[in-house]
Parts: C-alpha cells; structure tokens; sequence
C-alpha cells in the first residue's frame, strides 16, 4: 500500500468535506431564517449584501468581536471545552457518509507512473469506509450530549443546570428509539457499512420497505438535534436558555454551530439509509445527495415554523409509549417479512 498517497487523497478529501459543510452550515441559518420569515408573513435578512447573502458573515463577525465572558464561579476548563465537544461531535459523522460512488477513475497516469486508486478506496465519494460505519455514526454521535451537560454543569447557572439534565433525559429516550429505527435497514442491507447500504437501494430505495422506521428516525433525530418541538433543553419561557445561559461570543456560536451540524448529519444519513443515498437518475450522484440531505432540512426548518413545544411530559411519553415500542415492532415485521421471503 503506497502510505504517502493514501494520508494524501484522505487529507484533500477531508479538506473539501470540511470545507463544504461548514459553508453549508453558515447558510442553513440563513436558509431557517428565510423560510422562517416566509412562513411568518416577513422578510427575513435582507440587508447584507444581494438578498442577505453575506448574513452569514456578518453574524460570525459579530460573534468574533463580542465580549467572551466566563461566569464567576464556573469550571473554566469545562465551560470552555464544552462547545468545542459538541461543534466537533456533529461534524464527525461526516467521516463514514458517502456523498457519490466513485469519484475518480480507478487508476491515473502521473508522470509516467501508474497509480492505483482502488488501494484503500481512495475513489470512493467517502472518507473513509468501514464495516462497521454505522455503529462509528452512532457511537461518536452521543458525545454531543456530553458537550451540553458539561456546558451545563459547568456554568454554575441553575437554570443551565436544568437544561443540562433535560437534555440528558431527552437524549436518552430518543437515542433508543433512533438506534433500533435502522434496525430494519441493517437487516435489509446485511451489513453496517454505509457505503454498502447505499449499493443496497440500487433497485429501490429502503424507505419503500421501511415507511415506519423513516418516520420514526426522523422525529427521534428532531429531539436529537433539540430542534422544535422537542427544544425543551433550552425552552426560553421555563430555562432562559437552557444549558447555553451563561454562553456568548464564540463558544455560543459553537453550540450553535454543532446544532445545524447535528441537523445536517442526521438529514445525510437519513439520505444514505432510506432515501438511497447519492442514487438518482440523470444528475451527478452528489448532486442527488445535496438534494435529498437539503430537502431533509428544509423539513426541519418547516417543523420549526408549524408546531409548538411538547411539555416535557408529552415529550417523555411520546419518546418511551409510542417510539420505543413501534420501533421494536417494525423489527418484529421486519424480520417476520425477510424469514417468509427466504424461506
């Protein structure tokens, strides 16, 4: 295996990964504010630069320049750390999400010298692929949740405090009903890598056989990401803010960063496990991908702009009485169907 190349083609694609989503991240605020604005009968940004196109940099120029303030009486290593646990948890999904097939030839001339690209799948749309990229998505996930309780904890706010605890509650009740909610994909598709899961939905998407496990994926992943109306981990009327009180400047900015990151990633795998990933006839394969991951998200922002907040009981309920146990029955069928078709 030729090493140099290998650290090298990762090390670009990594680059243009980042580069990309962070750019996408910016402009899925402005995106929510627009469609925001739409729904409510208003304008939304419309005064930096052509349409409000250069919003996103004002904003990060505001957060820049505004004061960084540390509370007195707060753990000041955790406080700080806590932002950056959370922006770096959403962002590394995007490790093992394939956005095309093959995206260079397997093998290209250089100088004369024949070099093979199929060594470690370098030409493969994705960073990286695995057997096992599922159970990385889901793993590295959860550490997200770390970032906001230590936020919490950290802020010696007990308003923070609160929202901290919600949203270890929260995220505990949906992560169990979002794990088995791909239950059935993986038994369709046989493995948990996700390069293979998308060549699974070559003939048919798995979303045809899988309707209930969408459903539930999708509003698990909204109280995941604490999008509306499962945002009762900042819940302004109750907590202030939650566990993002005593937040400004940057650090705010990061949790914010990490949210439309999370929400990103969970529309990107939604787009790999139900919706047949970069797989479309006609346009290229990421456009197809970008397509499908960005009308995932305008759904966020739509659910946003339509529905109240669920009291925190209504939350609990739903999450424990009717996800888990509709999760669990769509394995039952699931797997009732797969046994009757082999045998």
């Amino acid at each position: 295996m030729n090493l140099p190349l290998v650290i090298a083609v990762s090390v670009l694609k990594i680059a243009v990964v980042m580069t990309v989503l962070l750019t996408c991240v910016a402009y899925t605020v402005l995106l929510e504010r627009k469609v925001l604005g739409f729904i409510q009968l208003r304008y939304g940004p419309n005064r930096v630069g052509p349409w409000g196109l250069l919003q996103p940099l004002a904003d990060a120029l505001k957060l820049l320049f505004k004061e960084d303030f540390t509370p007195p009486g707060a753990n000041k290593y955790l406080f700080v750390m806590a932002p950056i646990i959370t922006a770096g948890a959403a962002f590394l999904p995007f490790a093992v999400i394939p956005f095309a097939g093959t995206i260079l030839p397997p093998e290209i001339t250089f100088y004369g010298y024949k070099i093979d690209l199929t060594v470690a799948a370098l030409n493969q749309g994705v960073i990286g692929d695995t057997n096992i990229g599922l159970l990385y998505i889901f793993a590295v996930g959860s550490l997200g949740v770390y970032g906001a309780i230590l936020g919490g904890w950290a802020s010696n706010n007990k308003y923070s405090l609160l929202g901290g605890l919600r949203l270890c509650a929260q995220m505990v009740s949906y992560e169990l009903a979002l794990g088995l909610s791909v239950i059935g994909v993986i038994m369709l598709a046989g493995s948990l890598s996700t390069v293979a899961i998308v060549e699974a939905q070559k003939s048919t998407p798995f979303i045809v056989y899988q309707p209930l496990g969408f459903v539930i994926f999708m509003i698990a992943a909204m109280a995941e990401c604490g999008r509306t109306p499962f945002d009762l981990i900042e819940c302004e009327n109750e907590l202030v803010a939650g566990y993002q009180t005593e937040y400004s400047s940057m650090k705010w900015g990061m949790f914010m960063m990490g949210e439309y990151a999370h929400i990103i990633a969970a529309s990107a795998l939604a787009t790999t496990l139900f919706l047949g990933g970069w797989q479309g006839p006609l346009l290229p394969p990421v456009v197809w991908f970008m397509a499908k991951t960005f009308a995932l998200v305008f759904f966020f922002i739509w659910v946003r702009g339509t529905f109240p907040r669920f009291r925190f009981d209504q939350l609990m309920a739903l999450g424990w009485k009717v996800l888990l146990p509709l999760s669990l029955v769509n394995i039952l069928v699931t797997g009732a169907v797969i046994l009757l078709i082999k045998g």
